[in-house]
């Protein structure tokens, strides 16, 4: 019997990336980082060398043809990761431009060599890699000699311990076409999707030795403190799925806010549900969700309101302004116009996690596709899925609101069928009787539970909603609007 030789993993500092490289980067391994200018490979290079180099482990970063090493620093320590205390001891750049002129690749892979024998890195970066390629087509040395440069360049950061990266600026077919691929031992490609005036950048594990990696087309984003990665993937299932323990046949319910409501579901929201209203403009919607956070927040709940429309007027005055005041509701509220799914529940379940939040509005569905990137935008359904999905994971309660043109003529609860991936639906409709625009609800479901299928009549006062207590029929027949307390 033999014993399997174990990778290390070396953990990259970039939020989300080691999730795509199935844990982490294998240690000793050749990588090359490609894309197109201005995709973020020198900012990745760096975060990952800052994140890793250390006294245990130095990093040599040669540059060729690309940025000087001062101008690439002036740029680069502007990120939070960038510590200038590392630069010197455990951090050296090596420009290797005059090696390259010469016109032989052995005499780079000579003062390659002498520069990793002098400081014993266990970190080797070359950016841009591309540089290197271009030599070899307008010098004396062809693609051979250049793919034996790479293998022997390979073979000796291997020897020497050291994991290496190359940067280079290449689209898919050069890195196809190029011996460089069939050496390395991982690849990772960067680039920005592009719709009309919209944008986002992705960043694509081609290929990574040995470990069970997430293909695909990942989100990314460059901000001040460097690059994160949101993998595309659904959150874990909750413990108790996986372990078989009991469901609860009878979850606690939790008052919405709505007394008239909460008589129709029975008691409540079931605990953990989302619930999708659904209506018109002007039917309430915004209202309801208010009042759902305002009863979590007499309970001592925290709450999280996730807004995409007219968010920063609603918090002028009222009872939100009057939470968010108090601590007691976190608002998010994107002003990007290339929102991707991957952010949104970043930021969502972040502020879950940080704040303890016990319920979440969402509001509403029906803008959210003005900020969602085009290519998403496309799968609106997937989407919101993948949200509602992140929500049932952490156990929370939410209410979701969206926006349908009412006809009067037909019964319809979402666009794209979203009324099917949440756990409650709730109609909010309005009916024109004696020259008076009336305004009713009734629950069209909630999963595993049994409620109230009754049709109720209600107003929008000062204090919220009211629900009228009896149904506004009569042997079948509408009859005419009951009194109101005010």
């Amino acid at each position: 019997m033999t014993d399997k030789v174990r990778l290390g993993l070396l953990a990259t500092g970039v939020p989300g990336l080691d999730v795509l490289l199935g844990g982490g980067l294998t240690e000793y391994s050749f990588t090359l980082i490609a894309g197109a200018p201005g995709s973020g490979k020198t900012t990745l290079a760096h975060q990952i060398m800052f994140a890793l180099a250390g006294p245990e482990r130095r990093a040599l970063f040669f540059t060729v043809l690309g940025e000087p090493p001062l101008k690439m620093l002036r740029y680069q320590q502007q990120f939070s990761f960038f510590d200038m205390a590392k630069v010197g001891p455990f951090i050296r750049y090596v420009n290797l431009a005059d090696d390259l002129r010469a016109g032989h690749f052995t005499g780079v892979l000579d003062r390659i060599m002498r520069e990793v024998e002098d400081f014993g890195p266990g970190l080797v970066f070359v950016d841009s890699f591309r540089s290197v390629m271009q030599a070899a087509r307008n010098g004396n040395e062809g693609l051979s000699d250049l793919q034996s440069f790479i293998q022997e360049l390979g073979s000796r950061m291997a020897t020497w311990q050291a994991t290496t990266f190359l940067i280079g600026e290449y689209s898919q077919a050069d890195v196809e076409a190029n011996p460089i691929i069939t050496v390395a031992d991982g690849m990772l490609t960067l680039y920005q999707a592009q719709d009309d005036n919209s944008a986002l950048r992705k960043l694509r594990v081609n290929k990574m030795r040995g470990q069970a990696h997430l293909t695909g087309a990942h989100t990314m984003r460059i901000a001040d403190d460097g690059i994160r990665v949101y993998p595309r993937m659904l959150p874990p299932l909750p413990s108790d799925l996986i372990t078989g323990a009991p469901v609860d046949r009878n979850p606690q319910r939790i008052p919405t806010g709505v007394a008239g409501l909460d008589e129709l579901l029975y008691g409540g929201l079931p605990q953990g549900h989302t619930m999708l209203v659904s209506g018109p403009t002007g039917a309430g919607k915004t209202i309801l969700g208010t009042r759902f956070l305002q009863a979590g927040a007499e309970l001592g709940e925290k709450g999280v309101a996730v807004f995409f429309e007219k968010g920063v007027a609603r918090l002028r005055n009222g009872e939100l302004a009057d939470m968010v005041a108090a601590g007691q509701v976190t608002v998010i509220e994107s002003r990007s116009l290339s929102l991707s799914v991957e952010e949104l529940m970043d930021e969502m379940c972040t502020a879950i996690e940080r704040t303890g939040a016990r319920r979440v509005v969402i509001d509403s569905l029906s803008e959210i596709g003005l900020y969602l990137a085009p290519e998403v935008r496309a799968d609106l359904r997937t989407a919101v899925f993948r949200t509602l999905a992140a929500l049932a994971q952490r156990g929370v309660s939410a209410v979701v609101t969206v926006g349908m043109e009412d006809d009067y003529t037909r019964l319809s609860f979402s666009p794209d069928e979203l009324c099917f991936l949440t756990d409650a639906v709730l109609s909010l409709r309005f009916v024109e009787f004696d020259g008076v625009l009336r305004k009713f609800m009734t629950v069209v479901k909630v999963r595993g539970s049994d409620h109230s299928s009754d049709v109720r009549e209600y107003t929008i006062t000062a204090q919220g909603i009211e629900v009228d207590g009896k149904s506004p029929f009569l042997n079948g027949v509408m009859v005419g609007r009951p009194t109101q307390k005010r």
